[in-house]
């Protein structure tokens, strides 16, 4: 999957874990006075107690021309690499399955060979995965089934395996986690060739989710894309200063999605009366999307805007829907962005000030490979997402967009996203 892919529900999936850290001795305790503290006010049984520490992962790819990003997880015992879609529109982690596979796209590795250690069909992961009232035809196992917006599906059981990581304490982390060995997938419209789904929802099911639940990182995930390519992904709360991050309340009535409620579009500044709008943020998605409403308004703000400038829509360029020429092909984004306004979503959901999720031209233009200027912002309606306002990659290049399951809060702050940073807030 992956890149354009409107994602839809996915679900995902597990682990399990231990961990120590390092430091010094004074910052070991404080570290750990912070960690017994989180931990008092969950129910999570802890074998060992850990250093409170994050994952970081680097990111590889980009918005255009590969239309996705993707991360390398190493995987199994003995470790082999596989890259990954990472979704925060969706929960469930699985990879293409050599159980035999019956229907497997390209891939970049070859397929994952199973083991035997199955999820069971009553553990409460697989719960999670199906409605209530479930009945399983194979009690020793778990089947999945999930579906895409775009068209795409994944077919599997789960099972669980060792996935390799390396703390931002310095410590090595070998988790036993559940994932998806998936042997029946269908290619969406917006397929591209990986290895499988790093799914990073709301769900209990979620990596981040279980790492937390095992005392090993807090609740909380987070993305830096860069807009020239790359990036990096983390798991944990010890990358970023909270304090220079603009925050804004989850959705409560959302639960499935990374939402921060109801929106508003700001073009150029100004209010549009474009109002009440379910935004969600979705790193599944190269681009982004707008209902049928709400895109037909900001469409026609935008060509107002462009009435008399050196740019005319072209109808021989099918990189996306609405494209424009110059008097000679652009090279990059710097030739044309000064012709376009910023707009922006704002989100007022009862704290002190409204908080604005600025998009410049750079985060919704790209520049075709035939010189022309695209809109990376697509109607929604078309594409199957209903009312669905959606953020997706290109709009959330060179920000860190942080997602804390702790606070039940969306956060994001400009951001140089070329190089993972390797200690707490280094990246500001």
């Amino acid at each position: 999957m992956g890149g354009g892919k409107i994602v839809g529900i996915l679900i995902f999936v597990v682990v399990v874990v231990s961990a120590a850290g390092g430091g010094g001795e004074n910052h070991q305790q404080q570290q750990q006075q912070k960690w017994w503290k989180w931990m008092s006010s969950t129910s999570a049984a802890v074998v060992n107690p850990v250093v409170s520490s994050s994952i970081v992962l680097p990111l590889y790819g980009n918005v255009y021309p590969l239309g996705y990003y993707y991360v390398q997880l190493n995987i199994g015992q003995p470790s082999r690499p596989f890259f990954l879609d990472p979704d925060t529109g969706s929960d469930l982690t699985w990879l293409q399955c050599d159980a035999p596979c019956v229907r497997c796209t390209t891939a970049p590795h070859p397929f994952y060979k199973p083991n035997n250690d199955l999820v069971p069909c009553k553990d409460p992961l697989c719960a999670s995965l199906h409605p209530a009232g479930y009945k399983c035809e194979s009690p020793e196992q778990c089947d999945y089934q999930v579906d895409y917006a775009d068209g795409g599906s994944s077919l599997g059981v789960l099972l669980n395996d060792v996935f390799h990581f390396n703390m931002t304490s310095g410590a090595r982390m070998i988790p036993r986690l559940s994932l998806g060995c998936g042997y029946d997938q269908l290619p969406g419209q917006s397929y591209h060739p990986l290895d499988g789904v790093l799914g990073l929802g709301r769900g209990k099911t979620s990596i981040v989710s279980q790492l937390h639940s095992k005392g090993v990182v807090q609740n909380v995930v987070g993305h830096c894309l860069s807009g020239r390519g790359g990036g990096f992904l983390f798991f944990g709360d010890e990358v970023y200063d909270s304090s220079r991050i603009v925050w804004t309340p989850m959705a409560h009535d959302r639960m499935k999605h990374y939402s921060a409620g109801s929106g508003e579009l700001i073009f150029g500044g100004k209010g549009t009366g474009l109002k009440n709008l379910f935004v969600v943020f979705d790193s599944g998605s190269s681009f982004s999307y707008l209902n049928a409403h709400t895109y037909e308004g900001f469409i026609s703000l935008l060509k107002k805007e462009l009435n008399g400038k050196p740019l005319r829509e072209t109808n021989d360029d099918y990189t996306l829907p609405l494209c424009w020429k110059g008097r000679r092909p652009f090279k990059t984004i710097n030739d044309v962005k000064k012709y376009f306004k910023q707009f922006a979503l704002s989100f007022g959901n009862g704290w002190k000030s409204k908080a604005h999720f600025e998009i410049p031209p750079e985060s919704y233009l790209i520049i075709s490979s035939k010189g022309s200027v695209c809109l990376g912002v697509l109607n929604g309606t078309e594409a199957g997402l209903q009312n669905v306002n959606l953020i997706g990659d290109i709009s959330m290049q060179d920000k860190m967009v942080i997602y804390d399951n702790e606070k039940q809060a969306i956060g994001w702050t400009s951001a140089n996203c070329d190089r993972p940073p390797k200690s707490s807030n280094m990246i500001m």
